[in-house]
């Protein structure tokens, strides 16, 4: 699988490395997570660079992962990236109340019922399998109405 490594601002290097409870964890986070396994290799000071930077800076290797889901379909990637970014569109809100913003709380309800997820949790608790869970029962249930 391909892999490769790159120097971004550590404040994006904590982003890309977050797992699920941690500050940092995101939208970004997970889609980052369901493509690739991601290990923060080093940090770099500002004072390192000529002329210095106002931030710190890291280095991030990324080694490429199979996707959880398939490209196409109801419960493929482009679903399960609609699903993450619902979620997060109303940080530190419960799932509940974010995906029923963007698919309506019945259906929202349903899925995470399905899903096994507590509707009450936020997303930045879940993980990347949770996710996953998340959008196919929501195809499931789209399929079965």
């Amino acid at each position: 699988m391909p892999r490769g490594a790159f120097l971004v601002q550590k404040e994006v290097a904590d982003r890309l490395s977050a797992g699920p409870g941690d500050p940092e964890y995101g939208a970004l986070s997970v889609l980052v997570r369901a493509r690739a396994e991601v290990a923060l290799l080093g940090r770099v000071k500002a004072g390192s660079f000529r002329p210095p930077p106002k931030v710190d800076g890291a280095f991030v290797g990324l080694q490429a992962v199979t996707p959880p889901l398939p490209a196409e379909g109801p419960a493929g990637m482009a679903a399960f990236e609609a699903t993450v970014k619902a979620a997060f569109a109303r940080r530190r809100k419960t799932l509940r109340n974010a995906l029923g913003a963007a698919w309506g709380r019945a259906a929202a309800e349903a899925a995470l019922a399905a899903a096994g997820i507590d509707a009450g949790a936020r997303a930045e608790e879940l993980a990347v399998a949770d996710f996953v869970r998340l959008t196919e029962a929501r195809a499931s249930i789209a399929r079965k109405c």
